[in-house]
């Protein structure tokens, strides 16, 4: 997995508080898969990048004053690991994460995180446009149902496949989590 990053999106307390105000999502292992892979990359000794998503809108769960903002225990950084912080989807905007990238001759990007129709399809669809590599991990990332434009409701499960099915072969391959811990061991 030479050339590889391993990009860990907005794996914030914010989306916990989501949950808990009774917002249904996808995905339940995704935070455990999301574990593996950052113990994975890490006992490889491979580059990880944190990104972190710090809202301007008034209201947000995501304002860093607030306590949404914080990251999730299990996905805190190591000394040595970067720490992006952007304010709009895309990872790439208004951030050093493209720069960072390029000068440390990082080609493939292994991305997970929340959500999947938002930050994530957003810098997956920008990685790829970009000449990346981009491997978005299925099961190490998740949506929320969602009411559409037209009122009808949309049920995470779908929104999440769908959202992956417009990604795939287009903009990344999509992969598991078990596709991705054997290259990282040498194994594949």
């Amino acid at each position: 997995m030479e050339n590889t990053a391993l990009l860990i999106i907005d794996v914030q307390e914010a989306f916990n508080e989501r949950v808990a105000l009774g917002h249904r999502r996808n995905n339940p292992d995704a935070e455990a898969n999301i574990a593996r892979l950052l113990a994975g990359f890490r006992q490889a000794h491979l580059p990880i990048f944190h990104i972190r998503h710090a809202s301007t809108e008034a209201n947000s769960l995501f304002r860093p004053e607030r306590s949404g903002f914080a990251v999730q225990k299990f996905a805190r950084e190591q000394v040595g690991e970067a720490v992006i912080v952007k304010n709009v989807n895309s990872s790439f905007i208004g951030t050093s994460l493209e720069e960072d990238l390029r000068a440390s001759g990082l080609t493939r990007l292994v991305i997970c995180g929340a959500t999947t129709n938002h930050c994530v399809e957003t810098t997956t669809r920008m990685a790829g446009n970009l000449g990346f590599d981009a491997l978005l991990v299925q099961d190490a990332c998740w949506a929320f149902d969602h009411i559409g434009y037209n009122g009808v409701a949309h049920k995470a499960e779908d929104i999440h496949a769908m959202t992956l099915s417009n990604l795939d072969g287009e903009f990344a391959t999509v992969i598991n989590t078990d596709d991705i811990l054997p290259r990282l061991a040498g194994e594949a």
